[in-house]
C-alpha cells in the first residue's frame, strides 16, 4: 500500500495524482452525528473514534473468533483496541485491511501493518495525534479537505445542531437530509402511534387522518428545507408501489390510530401511498430523492433483541426490484413529479437492471437526472466498486456520475473517498493502456474532476445556499 496503492499504470497515477487527488470532498450521505461537530468533540484515544459504532469491524471481529464484550460490551477501550489489533492481520484480501490501514496512514502517520506485535506503538502514536492541536472533529474535517456533509435526520428532529454549525462559521457545510423511514413504519403499530404524536407535537398540528399526517410532514419537510435540506433519503428492502385509492388510505390510517392490525395488503398500500407523497413533497421544493434498496436487516433475531438494529447482523437480499421500481417511479412521472433520484443497489445481480432502469426516466432536465448511486454497504469495496462503475459505465453515462460518499459513522471513512477515487482512476487508466479509450488527459482529468467532487456539487444544488 504504497504512493501508488491501487494504481497499476502510468497513466492512472497521472489521473489520480493531477486531477482526483486535489479534489475537495462533499459528502452528500452519511451517519455522522451532527452533535459532535457542534460541540467540536475531541475522542480521548482511537478505539472512540475507529471501533465505537463500527459494524463492519464488528462483523470482522465476530469472524476471528472475538467475545461480543469487545465489540458493543464492556470491555476498555484498551482491551477493545487490542482485539482489532489480533483481527487486523486475518483481515487480508477483505477491504477492511485497506480501510483500516488508509486511516491510518492518512490522518495519523502510521505506515506499519496493525497487529499485536505494533498495537502498543500505534495505540500510543495515534492517541498523542488525537490529544494534539488539529485533532478534534472539526480538525479531522478539515484535514480530509471536506466541502459538505450531509448528514440523516429523522422529520422530527429539531435540527439544532445544524443551526449550531451553521452559526459558528465552521468553512465546511454541515446540512441536513431527510429520512422518513419511521414515518411508514407501521409493522409495529404502538411503536408508529406514539412516532406520529411526537410529530404532531412538533409540527404542532392534531393528526387524526391521513391528510392531517401529510399535512404535518409537509411543515417538518419546510423546516428542513428553510435549514439548508435538499435531499432525502429511504432505506428500503424494495420499492413498494401497490394500487390505491385515497379513501383506501384514509380507512388504512384510521385503523392505525385506533389501534386495529392492518393487513400484509394494507401494510403494502399504505406504504405505497407514502412513498408517493414523499416523491410529491420532494419534487414540490426542488430536492433530490435517494432510495437505498436491497438490505435484509437484523437477521439474528437473538442478538438483535439484545443489541438492537445496526450492529452488524444484517445481509444482502434477494428481493424483486424491477417491476415496482418501475412502477413507483412512473406514477411520479407520470404527473410530472419525480424528482432528481439516486438508486443506491446492494445485490449487485442486480447492477445492470439498476442500469437501465436509470435510463428509462431520463428526461433530459438535467444531465443525470436519475443516478446509479455508488457501491453501497457491502459493496463499497474494489471489486463492488468496479461492477458498478462498470455496470454504469456500459449502460448509461460514467461521466454523469456524482461519485463516492461515506455512509459512515466515522470521522475517518473520508478515506473511502480516495479508495473510491484511485479506482475509478486504474479503471480508467487501465482503458487507456489497452487502447479502448483516448489518451487524451484533458478530456479525462475532466472526468475525473467531475465524478470527485464537481458533479455531486452541480446535482444537489446547494450553490443557492445562504
Amino acid at each position: 500500500m504504497d504512493e501508488n496503492f491501487l494504481l497499476q499504470t502510468k497513466t492512472a497515477q497521472d489521473l489520480y495524482y493531477n486531477h482526483a487527488a486535489k479534489m475537495p470532498i462533499f459528502d452528500y450521505h452519511c451517519h455522522i452525528n451532527p452533535k459532535q461537530i457542534a460541540e467540536d468533540v475531541r475522542f480521548e484515544n482511537i478505539t472512540q473514534i475507529w471501533l465505537y459504532g463500527d459494524h463492519y469491524k464488528w462483523r470482522g471481529m465476530r469472524t476471528n473468533g472475538v467475545d461480543e464484550k469487545y465489540c458493543t460490551g464492556n470491555a476498555t477501550d484498551r482491551e477493545k483496541f487490542d482485539k482489532w489489533a489480533e483481527t487486523v492481520p486475518q483481515t487480508l484480501r477483505n477491504p477492511l485491511f485497506h480501510w483500516t490501514h488508509l486511516e491510518l496512514k492518512r490522518f495519523f502517520g502510521v505506515e506499519k501493518v496493525l497487529s499485536p506485535k505494533t498495537a502498543d506503538e500505534i495505540w500510543e502514536a495515534c492517541n498523542e495525534k488525537l490529544n494534539s492541536p488539529g485533532y478534534s472533529v472539526r480538525g479531522i474535517i478539515k484535514m480530509a479537505n471536506v466541502h459538505t456533509i450531509c448528514t440523516t435526520d429523522d422529520p422530527v428532529d429539531s435540527l439544532e445542531y445544524h443551526r449550531q454549525i451553521k452559526a459558528s462559521g465552521f468553512e465546511t457545510k454541515v446540512l441536513p437530509a431527510w429520512r422518513p423511514d419511521k414515518a411508514m413504519a407501521v409493522e409495529n403499530q404502538k411503536t408508529y402511534n406514539e412516532y406520529i404524536d411526537q410529530l404532531a407535537d412538533v409540527a404542532a398540528t392534531n393528526i387524526s387522518t391521513f391528510s392531517n399526517l401529510m399535512s404535518a410532514l409537509d411543515k417538518r419537510h419546510a423546516f428542513f428545507h428553510e435549514n439548508g435540506c435538499r435531499l432525502s433519503d429511504h432505506g428500503l428492502e424494495t420499492a413498494i408501489a401497490e394500487d390505491y385509492t385515497s379513501s383506501e388510505i384514509e380507512i388504512i390510517f384510521a385503523k392505525i390510530r385506533s389501534g386495529k392490525e392492518l393487513t400484509h395488503t394494507e401494510i403494502l398500500k399504505f406504504k405505497s401511498a407514502m412513498l408517493y407523497e414523499f416523491g410529491v413533497l420532494d419534487h414540490s421544493r426542488g430536492w433530490s430523492q435517494q432510495f437505498h434498496i436491497g438490505a435484509l436487516r437484523n437477521n439474528n433475531t437473538r442478538l438483535f433483541k439484545k443489541l438492537g438494529a445496526d450492529v452488524g447482523f444484517d445481509s444482502i437480499g434477494d428481493f424483486e426490484i424491477a417491476r415496482p421500481l418501475s412502477k413507483l417511479l412512473d406514477r411520479l412521472d407520470m404527473e410530472n413529479r419525480l424528482a432528481k433520484t439516486v438508486l443506491y443497489n446492494l445485490n449487485p445481480r442486480d447492477n445492470e437492471l439498476i442500469g437501465t432502469m436509470i435510463g428509462n426516466f431520463q428526461d433530459g432536465s438535467v444531465p443525470g437526472k436519475m443516478q446509479f448511486g455508488s457501491g453501497w454497504w457491502f459493496l463499497d469495496q474494489k471489486d463492488g466498486m468496479e461492477k458498478q462503475i462498470n455496470a454504469l459505465s456500459n449502460l448509461g453515462l460514467l461521466s454523469r456520475f456524482v461519485g463516492m460518499l461515506t455512509d459512515s459513522r466515522s470521522f475517518l471513512s473520508y478515506t473511502r473517498h480516495e479508495y473510491f477515487r484511485r479506482t475509478l482512476c486504474n479503471i480508467l487508466g487501465n482503458d487507456v493502456e489497452k487502447g479502448e479509450i483516448p489518451n487524451d488527459m484533458e478530456l479525462l482529468g475532466q472526468m475525473v474532476e467531475n465524478i470527485s467532487f464537481n458533479n455531486a456539487k452541480n446535482y444537489f444544488n446547494f450553490n443557492s445556499l445562504p
